[in-house]
């Protein structure tokens, strides 16, 4: 019995330490929630509250709380979540910038070299060619020149013609030189000149007197052969065209101009090329025409480049490279061109604001040269752009809703948070009936019930019902449908039906 009490009274001692240890730990534990609380608050009311957004509407921000569009509260956004003060900007760690390889190049203001970096292709003086015709009907007997693109020299035959025409007007001309009339020997000379005579010919004519029935025709220069229209044993007459001969003492080499740099280019301009087949080798020429009509394929502008050719190494349709530096002008704004981002309506840069926080910056550019791009606006001199991953980042900042917006002029090109936004769903209209009724700020009661799906492809709500409606008493169930779609005019069927 003895025992029995002793170990009655034990438990109850053990019982008692138990429950005075669980209320001492309790005091403790809500003694600690609020000293971590009351820090906690301590530290919130210390940071720096930038702006406030709604919380399912980002783009909307105020200078102070209140409620969003949507009726919920405003939150803040505090300077070290990453925030910047601009909503534009984009924070990103320094481990993740190492990793994507950002790099970085200074805004420059100052002289600005517009150097066009043009190509084109060898082609032939059309100044310098030459149509041969025959002036007599006759048969081509001889023909030195075999297909296009062979070289001839200045003297060098090129075919003989065999014309009964050209002799019976040699006949004539000897007549006239035996019966010494003067007149006659001069209107005999006029005719055969007017035949394509020479006058070599016509004095080896004089010296020999003796009639050929085959005249033959040399070439006036030395070229190349750009057009042969006959072959040996065919006839020809005046309109007949032999071939084409062009001297390559001069070429022209035919380069495209973008349309936006057109302005650039003029007549005596003057250039320099190299070309593939003279590697190291540069050529000085000159603007010799700027085509007046633009292409709708390319959008490019025609330009004509004319270079001296004396020692004929340049040939047709060889590639060219051509560097064309017009007058450079002083303070001009530029940027890397691989800092521009170009889309189909606007053209921006990534601006490092340092500090690993970035900033979209909508800018306007003008003139390329070479890897140079001037900027007219959206910038300052000695901000930073991007030029390596910038692709990315912009992807970054349209994901977490930073807008694209038109540069308030500061460095950054964001601007200032504002008391309103607009809503991005666009311009609300009005509802008949319900002018003057304001329902910002205030919550909409929700009714619902318990419902199930009584047809194949009807949708249905559940949610907790927090005011019954009147005649509906709980636990009730309604059973609704929506179909997907409904035939048209089967309300207005209906109508009528009634």
């Amino acid at each position: 019995m003895k025992k029995t009490r002793w170990i009655f009274l034990a438990f109850i001692v053990v019982l008692l330490a138990l429950v005075a240890g669980y209320f001492l730990g309790k005091r403790g534990h809500s003694a600690a929630n609020s000293d971590k609380a009351s820090s906690s608050a301590t530290t919130a009311s210390k940071r720096k509250i930038l702006y406030w957004k709604g919380p399912m509407t980002p783009n909307f921000h105020s200078d102070k709380p209140g409620k969003s569009p949507m009726g919920m509260d405003l939150v803040p956004v505090y300077a070290d979540e990453g925030g910047s003060g601009e909503p534009s900007d984009l924070k990103i760690s320094p481990d993740v910038v190492n990793n994507l390889g950002v790099r970085t190049s200074e805004v420059e203001q100052g002289a600005f070299s517009n150097r066009l970096q043009l190509v084109g292709y060898v082609g032939y003086d059309e100044d310098t060619i030459t149509s041969i015709n025959t002036r007599a009907d006759g048969w081509v007997e001889k023909l030195a020149v075999k297909s296009v693109g062979d070289p001839v020299r200045q003297g060098q035959l090129l075919y003989q013609l065999f014309s009964p025409k050209l002799a019976t007007a040699e006949r004539e001309y000897l007549t006239a030189l035996a019966s010494g009339s003067q007149s006659l020997i001069a209107a005999s000379q006029e005719r055969l000149r007017s035949l394509g005579f020479s006058r070599t010919q016509i004095a080896q004519l004089n010296r020999t007197r003796k009639v050929s029935d085959r005249v033959s025709r040399y070439a006036d220069y030395s070229g190349i052969v750009t057009s042969l229209g006959v072959r040996e044993g065919a006839y020809v007459m005046p309109a007949t065209q032999v071939m084409k001969l062009a001297d390559l003492r001069t070429v022209w080499v035919q380069a495209e101009v973008d349309e936006s740099q057109v302005a650039l280019v003029h007549v005596g301009q003057k250039v320099v090329a190299d070309f593939d087949a003279f590697p190291g080798q540069h050529w000085d020429g000159v603007v010799d025409y700027v085509y007046p009509d633009l292409s709708s394929m390319t959008r490019t502008v025609k330009v004509r480049i004319r270079f001296a050719n004396t020692d004929r190494r340049l040939q047709p349709n060889m590639y060219a490279h051509v560097t064309l530096q017009a007058t450079p002008q002083q303070n001009v704004l530029f940027i890397p061109n691989l800092a521009l981002i170009r889309t189909g309506h606007s053209q921006r840069v990534i601006v490092a604001l340092g500090g690993g926080r970035f900033d979209v910056c909508p800018v306007e550019a003008g003139v390329t040269s070479g890897d140079k791009v001037e900027i007219l606006k959206g910038l300052q001199a000695g901000q930073r752009v991007v030029t390596s991953a910038q692709f990315m980042i912009d992807s970054e900042a349209n994901v977490n809703a930073a807008a694209l917006r038109i540069g308030s002029g500061k460095p950054g090109c964001s601007e200032t948070p504002q008391a309103a936004a607009t809503d991005p769903a666009g311009p609300t209209k009005a509802v008949p009936g319900m002018a003057g009724m304001d329902m910002s700020g205030k919550t909409l009661p929700t009714v619902s019930v318990k419902s199930s799906v009584t047809a194949p492809g009807s949708s249905t709500t559940v949610s907790p019902i927090r005011k019954p409606m009147k005649g509906m008493p709980m636990g009730d169930e309604v059973k609704h449908a929506t179909p997907k779609s409904m035939p048209t005019g089967t309300s207005d069927n209906r109508r009528q039906q009634r």
